[in-house]
């Protein structure tokens, strides 16, 4: 059930307001535990994890969604938000303690398959392109449950495509820096794909927006471009963004294993540049240190 908000042009979905409530609740209760032992989660987290629900927030309840009902370009900025940027930043706000009680459990512990790469980026470009076809698009624009999975779809799936990038969980031992680079550009270069055909193609996909595009005073191919290009200019942003990510991590990590390996030799300890490069990559580079401190 929706309750219009006349003043705005949204409307507000109690049912859809629940999720992101518990999420909230849940992600405070479990940092707040965490400050009372002495391990705060840091700041920026906990803002990049409140930013994340804001945006589903602002997606789904905002004049978005009601234009999202009218043209294919709004509707193509509200999965953007929900199914990417939103997914980005909760991943972000995540670290190992604050999902340790969600890991400890039988059930996360099967699903940890989900976020190994190849399977997130498959599924998730699976997702992408499904929920796009026209049977089922216009099927979510004209039932309300079907609308709601194709939300849960973006936001998991989105989800799991960033936490094998980005996530506190260990990640396969040929996933470095390299395959991390070509994991983002087949990201991207996928999205691209979808955006490139809703610009170039001369076929109206969603014919059901037809009302509302002429009630903006566009044709629905004209919209249908607009949100190709959308799509377009999203992607390159979150592209550049993460490449130089990338970069800095690999400076970083360059300069750790360096330090660490020149630790070593001036204690007279053994390391090789294997052991150091791994414990770098696994964000173990501090405990390492701590131990040829010790050791020497």
């Amino acid at each position: 059930m929706s309750f219009p908000l006349a003043h705005v042009g949204g409307a507000f979905a109690p049912l859809e307001a629940v999720p992101l409530t518990v999420a909230a609740a849940l992600y405070a209760k479990r940092a707040g535990t965490l400050a009372a032992r002495g391990h705060p989660v840091a700041v920026w987290r906990q803002v990049c994890f409140g930013s994340g629900l804001l945006l589903i927030a602002v997606a789904l309840f905002s004049p978005i969604g009601h234009i999202a009902e009218e043209l294919v370009a709004m509707h193509m900025v509200e999965h953007l938000l929900i199914g990417d940027i939103a997914p980005l930043l909760l991943v972000l706000g995540l670290t190992g303690p604050l999902l340790q009680p969600i890991l400890a459990t039988r059930v996360a512990h099967r699903l940890r398959v989900l976020a190994h790469p190849v399977v997130a980026f498959s599924l998730w470009a699976i997702d992408l392109f499904a929920w796009h076809s026209p049977a089922l698009y216009q099927a979510a624009l004209n039932h309300q449950a079907v609308h709601a999975l194709q939300h849960t779809c973006f936001v998991f799936f989105g989800f799991t495509m960033w936490l094998a990038l980005l996530g506190p969980l260990p990640q396969p031992s040929w996933f470095g820096n390299g395959a991390k680079l070509l994991y983002i550009v087949a990201v991207r270069l996928t999205g691209a794909l979808l955006g490139n055909i809703f610009i170039w193609s001369g076929s109206v996909f969603y014919p059901d927006y037809r009302a509302g595009e002429a009630s903006w005073h566009m044709t629905p191919l004209q919209d249908q471009g607009a949100a190709g290009t959308i799509m377009m200019i999203e992607s390159s942003i979150v592209t550049v963004l993460l490449l130089g990510w990338l970069f800095v991590k690999a400076a970083r990590e360059s300069d750790e294993r360096q330090e660490l390996l020149e630790l070593a030799s001036a204690r007279g300890l053994e390391l090789s540049e294997q052991r150091a490069a791994r414990a770098v990559a696994s964000g173990r580079g501090d405990e390492l240190r701590r131990r040829l401190e010790a050791v020497g």
